[in-house]
Parts: structure tokens; sequence; C-alpha cells
């Protein structure tokens, strides 16, 4: 049977935040500062490299969702040539010296930046990267295992996050450079990957996020695998909101079906 790619998304301002400063790129199509109040789900077939990536607009400067909407749609544009490692991190590159360029020619966009986190599914493998603190994780039947890097110092005593970060794609006055953080794993049918903003995991904590998703998948009636996605990332999104949805909140949940 021909495997396929499904991705089941969506994103929220949250009960806090006045609006959305997350964008998505799921293939070539982008969801940028915009709400979905229910999951879309997208297939796509095995073959050509597909992106799945969440941008999360710095919160404290200007113009978060400019910055991550730029680099969703240049994530997006530059999908069909992220053939491996070093494609993803000249595109994470470009993606940082675009952010500052675009900041530079607008005094109103001084300092701009956003996270970055995402995978790009190739037809044996998956590439992950990410810039900051937005998350990607593996599913399995264990529970999640991350296999994003978090650029944040230590939490402090009795906290389980911090809102710091220590490099982002923009975000400062003058162009500085980003190492961003990729690595690949093989890729078979069956393999499940969520990628998300902190407006997910920093209200939610990893065994919750687990359990939501363990919950669905034991669930006896959901027997369409593209529908129990679709349902988990609503529960997913409805426990960062019952936690107080305290910032904007873009998730993806990504399947190797068959």
């Amino acid at each position: 049977m021909t495997a396929y790619i499904s991705v089941s998304a969506l994103s929220h301002e949250g009960l806090v935040r006045e609006h959305n400063e997350d964008s998505l790129a799921v293939g070539p199509w982008t969801l940028c500062a915009t709400v979905t109040t229910n999951p879309q789900t997208l297939l796509f077939p095995i073959g050509p490299p597909c992106v799945v990536a969440v941008a999360d607009g710095l919160g404290g400067h200007p113009a978060g969702e400019i910055a991550s909407a730029l680099v969703a749609r240049q994530l997006a544009a530059a999908g069909p040539g992220l053939d491996g490692e070093e494609a993803v991190r000249e595109a994470l590159q470009t993606c940082n010296r675009a952010v500052y360029a675009a900041a530079a020619g607008d005094p109103g966009l001084a300092a701009m930046g956003t996270t970055v986190a995402g995978v790009v599914l190739l037809p044996e493998a998956a590439v992950v990267f990410n810039v900051g603190d937005s998350r990607v994780y593996r599913i399995t039947g264990d529970g999640l295992r991350r296999v994003s890097v978090d650029d944040s110092p230590p939490p402090a005593p009795g906290r389980r996050t911090t809102s710091m970060v220590t490099q982002t794609l923009g975000g400062s006055l003058g162009l500085t450079f980003v190492e961003p953080h990729v690595r690949s794993a093989p890729l078979a049918p069956g393999d499940r990957y969520l990628v998300c903003s902190d407006g997910l995991t920093d209200p939610v904590p990893d065994e919750e996020l687990a359990g939501v998703l363990a919950r669905v998948r034991e669930d006896a009636d959901l027997d369409d695998a593209d529908r129990a996605d679709g349902r988990a990332a609503f529960d997913l999104w409805k426990a960062a909101i019952e936690a107080g949805g305290p910032d904007n909140i873009t998730l993806a949940l990504v399947r190797i079906g068959a």
C-alpha cells in the first residue's frame, strides 16, 4: 500500500492574548496569525519533501505576527527543496536574514522575531529542526519523546518552564547568527509527531499531553485514524484552554499512514 502523510492542525489565540502571533506551515499551505476553531486535516503523498512547521512570534517585541508569518511562508515556499539536513539549515539561515531585512526597512518592526520548530518528511527520513522553544515530539507507544532542543535557560527553582529564549530568528536590533538544531531519524508507516508552540507545552506538562493522546488512541469509537488525529488535536487544544490558555496555541499532529 502507498504511504501518505496526514497532518491535523489548529491555531488559536488562547484566553489571554488579544490576537494570534503564531503561524503554521503544512506543505505549501500556511495559516498566519489567524484562528481556527476546529482542527484542519490535510493529506499529502510520500515523496516530495513535505514541511510541517510552527512559528511563534516573540511576545514583548513588535510585530511578532509579521515575523512568524514571514518564516512560515518562507519555509512553505522552500519546502520542495528541503531534501536533507543541510538544506534545512540553509533555509533557516535564510529565514533569519529575511526577518532582519524586513525589520530594517521599517522602524516599527525593529527587533521583531520568532521561534520556529518543525519536521520535514522525506520518503525514508524525518528531519526535525528548531530555533527557540517551540517543540517537536515523537509520539510512541510509551508516550512522548521530545526530539527538538529548547533554546532556553534552566527554569527557576520551583518552576517548570521559563519565558526566556536564548536564540530566535530575528529578535534583536542587529543581524545575529543562529545555530539551528537539526537532526534526522528513519521514517516508517505508523510514525507520529507533534509540532507545537509553547502555548501548548507551557501550561500542559508532557505527561498530560501523552495522557490525552493515549485516551484518544484507546477510544474504541475512533477507528478512523484521520478522524482520531483531529479529535486528538482538539483535545490537546482543550487541555491548554482548561489550563488557562495563557498564550497562543498552535499545534500539528503528523502521522505516516498506509
